[in-house]
């Protein structure tokens, strides 16, 4: 059998057991997934084999996960537009568009950033992540729109790997900002939201907030209020990610009572007030919920250190035409209200 190799250097202030450690810097795999690896040895640490998933590692060790190669034909190069920000030898920042799945899973083989990348840099990515998710440092949903880094080198694969995993705390290096319109206004208005998440029981496509799950921190902060006959509909959050989770920014929204607009997984409940606003408005065309058919959450920017040159580097992306709509129409609708800024 064929493997990928998946090379990280642990960045941590204190001692974890090896599957835990690997469990958040390899992102997507769970940690009985994990502790099979492991088992199997297929996971070595400063260079010797370990099979022991709590064997304790720190700060500094080299490890090494191998996992079975996919199928290549699985990933084929589409001609695909890409909105790109920044290229390089080795990261390309890609401005990613609603409804772009970043690599296949079931229902998706095909159409996907990867599938665009591969079209676009040919051999070049980076294949330490596999023919799956070549050069894939981070995920954005598939109806989550903004910037988004893709390494293009192994070298740079492995650098931007660790600031992932290390999720900024090493130096302050890593940022994210995430835009989100959400129903009703958060309280306080800034604050921190550090809340674990785990995959859900009940339904395998959501995330729950469970205090056995991995740690997940979001600082928000309200930017803008929105009000119809002087009640708070809506607000704009900003959002700084200190860890990275699966729906992260969805879910912690969501937990508060204040759900995305246009969440269906998360924000079910919320979706008919999208037609309560358009009788408030008449429809005399200022509004429409047809503007809203996915999640209004956008990735505004991302920051961090250059794989080669070690400066710290920002990159930023415009709101999608959607939410500039959305947002615009509720703002026309204080024509009964106010817009207050927090």
């Amino acid at each position: 059998m064929q493997f990928d190799t998946m090379n990280w250097v642990l960045s941590s202030t204190e001692k974890k057991r090896l599957d835990a450690a690997l469990v958040e810097i390899a992102g997507t795999l769970s940690r009985t997934r994990i502790k099979k690896l492991i088992i199997e040895g297929n996971v070595s640490v400063d260079g010797l084999n370990v099979r022991d998933p709590s064997k304790m590692v720190v700060n500094g060790v080299s490890i090494a996960l191998k996992m079975p190669a996919t199928r290549i034909s699985e990933q084929e190069p589409e001609n695909i537009e890409l909105s790109i920000i920044f290229e390089d030898d080795h990261v390309v920042i890609v401005d990613k568009p609603a409804n772009l799945v970043v690599h296949s899973g079931p229902g998706h083989q095909r159409g996907t950033l990867v599938n665009a990348l591969l079209y676009h840099c040919g051999s070049s990515l980076s294949s330490i992540n596999g023919v799956v998710r070549p050069g894939i440092v981070h995920r954005l949903d598939k109806d989550t729109t903004g910037v988004i880094v893709v390494a293009k080198s192994d070298l740079a694969y492995n650098f931007l790997a660790t600031q992932f995993a290390d999720h900024g705390r090493y130096g302050r290096t890593l940022s994210r900002v995430y835009l989100a319109l959400v129903w009703g206004v958060p309280r306080p208005s800034c604050g921190t939201i550090d809340a674990s998440i785990a995959r859900s029981k009940r339904n395998r496509e959501k995330m729950s907030v469970c205090s056995s799950g991995r740690r997940a921190v979001t600082h928000y902060q309200v930017s803008e209020v929105f009000y119809i006959y002087k009640k708070s509909v809506a607000s704009l959050v900003e959002c700084r990610l200190e860890t990275g989770r699966t729906h992260q920014i969805r879910l912690h929204m969501a937990h508060l009572g204040h759900p995305i607009v246009g969440d269906t997984l998360y924000g079910s409940a919320f979706l008919s007030k999208l037609s309560k606003l358009d009788v408030l408005s008449g429809y005399d065309g200022t509004f429409s919920p047809d503007y809203v058919n996915r999640q209004a959450l956008h990735a505004k920017l991302i920051s961090f250190l250059h794989p080669i040159s070690r400066s710290k580097v920002e990159f930023k992306s415009p709101l999608p035409i959607y939410m500039k709509q959305l947002i615009s129409g509720l703002r026309r609708l204080n024509s009964v209200g106010s817009v207050v800024c927090v």
